[in-house]
C-alpha cells in the first residue's frame, strides 16, 4: 500500500518512523510518500498561504501549490481525502474500506483551512477525526495511517489481533485484559482467565465488553444483537445505577 501525504510541515511525520509503522516500511508492506507542498509553490518565496478574500482571521493555503502537487503525482494520487473537521467522522469501518486500497493521498490544510477551488477540483472525501479543531491536518493525518496500517496484511504480528478490538466486528468495546504477574500490588487476575476452560473464558469477555460499553457508551449498545440473557443482564445493570 502506498500513502501520500501532502503537507507544508513534512517533519512532523517522523513519528511514523517507529515501532509497528517502521518495520511495515521496512518490509516494504506500507510506503508513506512524503510531498512538502512548499516545493510546488510558483511564488518566489515559495509561499503556500494568503488572505482570505471578505476578510476574516488567519490565513488560508493557496490553491496553486496544493494543485501542483497533485498533478505531479497523477496516477500515483488514488483516492484523494482531506482531513477537514467538517468531513465525515472517521470510524473503523471506514478504515477497513481505506485499508482495501492499494494507494489513496491525504491532504493535510493548514491555518484556517484551503481555496475551497482545489478542493472542489481535486478533493474525492473529506474526514474528520472528530468534534473538535486542531492547528492542522498533520496529527489526524498521522492518526489515518495508523489505524489504516493495522489492516494492511503482514504489518501485524496476527490478523486475530483486530477482531477482538474496540469497534470491530461489532459495537462492543474491548474487554480487560492481564499479563504477568499473576498478582500486581494486591490485585489479582480474575480466575477464569487461569482455569483453561475457554467457553468460560470467552463467556466472561463476552460479558466483559458488554459491561464497559452499558457504562461508558451506552448507545452502541442499540446496534449489538443481544441474547435474551445478555437483555435480562443489561437490565439488572441499568436498575443497579438507578437505585
Amino acid at each position: 500500500m502506498t500513502i501520500n501525504i501532502l503537507t507544508i510541515f513534512p517533519e512532523m511525520f517522523d513519528a511514523l518512523n517507529h515501532s509497528l509503522l517502521k518495520r511495515a516500511q521496512e518490509r516494504n508492506l506500507l510506503r508513506i510518500n512524503l510531498v512538502n507542498i512548499r516545493d510546488y509553490s510558483n511564488l518566489p518565496h515559495k509561499n503556500t498561504d494568503d488572505y482570505p478574500y471578505g476578510g476574516g482571521a488567519g490565513m488560508l493555503m493557496l490553491a496553486q501549490p496544493i494543485a501542483s502537487a497533485i498533478d505531479a503525482l497523477g496516477d500515483d494520487c488514488g483516492h484523494k481525502i482531506f482531513l477537514s473537521p467538517r468531513g465525515t467522522v472517521l470510524t473503523q469501518n471506514k478504515v477497513k474500506q481505506l485499508a482495501k486500497r492499494e494507494k489513496f493521498t491525504l491532504l493535510c490544510g493548514h491555518y484556517e483551512g484551503v481555496d475551497q477551488r482545489v478542493i472542489d477540483q481535486y478533493i474525492d472525501e473529506e474526514i474528520s477525526i472528530g468534534d473538535y479543531i486542531l492547528t492542522g491536518g498533520e496529527l489526524p493525518a498521522m492518526i489515518l495511517v495508523d489505524c489504516v496500517a493495522r489492516y494492511v496484511d503482514g504489518v501485524l504480528g496476527s490478523s486475530e489481533s483486530t477482531k477482538s478490538e474496540s469497534f470491530s466486528g461489532t459495537s462492543l468495546l474491548e474487554y480487560p485484559q492481564y499479563t504477568r504477574p499473576r498478582e500486581f500490588q494486591g490485585m489479582e487476575v480474575p480466575e477464569v482467565l487461569l482455569n483453561g476452560n475457554h467457553a468460560l473464558i470467552e463467556q466472561w469477555r463476552r460479558e466483559q465488553s458488554l459491561r464497559i460499553t452499558f457504562e461508558r457508551r451506552p448507545e452502541l449498545l442499540e446496534n449489538v444483537p443481544l441474547k435474551q440473557s445478555e437483555i435480562d443482564l443489561i437490565d439488572q445493570w441499568r436498575k443497579e445505577k438507578d437505585e
